[in-house]
């Protein structure tokens, strides 16, 4: 399994793009950069969206790309796949003529965007990998989601504060090759991370007892202003050794 960093990050930055993934160049893994990331031509091969909730920062290339397909007359849509409460934000609150045009109608004769609804907890086809579901705990309805092609996979969280769910999940499953979390803040700012449920280190660090036990941990969604501060207290929490900052730009081979 191939795993693109398009956008690592929980912000926007001069160098810095919003968290967006790409496995097996095909399907998205939250969308918060596309066009700034890849080609004109590497966006037509995107099929899925997986979208683990409706905020900005994971959502907004989503709305470029389809922008960029429904100009350039693509010949299949960019299905999004998620739980149906976060398809559903997308649809009423994003895609629907105030925000952004409802894409899903245009152009009238091939629309460039799609919804697929998912089932919690089970593990479903997107593209060519198996994609199993978990709510996790942030603000608005958020799913992590455990990735796999069969031979190998890893578990993402999404945005999340301290949860349980997809963890239990993740311990049932073999074959897994690496956890991708969330770390937001460094730890002064626990109250902000507390009320916008997102982690910081030393949440991270209790948190490590509860994920599938000697599996890399790559981190991401930094916001930007806190990245050098964040990453350096993630080197003395106990698990370090575990955790990778993941880069920007580069694939990772599971």
């Amino acid at each position: 399994m191939r795993f693109r960093v398009l956008g690592g990050y929980g912000s926007v930055g001069v160098r810095q793009r919003p968290s967006a993934f790409l496995i097996n160049d095909r399907v998205l893994l939250d969308a918060g950069t596309v066009p700034g990331a890849l080609t004109v031509p590497e966006q037509f091969n995107i099929e899925h969206a997986l979208i683990s909730h409706s905020h900005l920062d994971h959502t907004v290339g989503l709305a470029f790309l389809t922008e960029t397909l429904a100009c350039v007359d693509a010949s299949r849509p960019v299905i999004v796949n998620s739980l149906e409460p976060v398809v559903d934000a997308l649809r009423t609150s994003v895609f629907n003529n105030v925000v952004w045009p409802d894409f899903a109608a245009i152009p009238p004769n091939a629309p460039v965007l799609a919804y697929q609804g998912m089932s919690e907890d089970r593990e479903q086809r997107v593209g060519d990998v198996w994609v199993t579901p978990v709510w996790v705990d942030h603000t608005v309805p958020t799913c992590g989601f455990i990735v796999h092609d069969g031979h190998t996979g890893l578990v993402y969280s999404g945005d999340t504060g301290p949860t349980t769910a997809i963890w239990r999940a993740a311990r049932e499953r073999t074959g897994l090759a690496a956890v991708v979390l969330e770390c937001s803040f460094p730890n002064r700012l626990e109250e902000i991370a507390e009320v916008s449920k997102h982690m910081t280190p030393q949440r991270i660090e209790r948190e490590l007892d509860k994920l599938p036990p000697d599996l890399p941990v790559w981190i991401f969604h930094i916001k930007a202003p806190f990245y050098d501060e964040t990453g350096e207290e993630l080197t003395r929490i106990h698990g370090a050794s575990r955790l990778v900052l993941l880069e920007q730009g580069k694939t990772y081979i599971l």
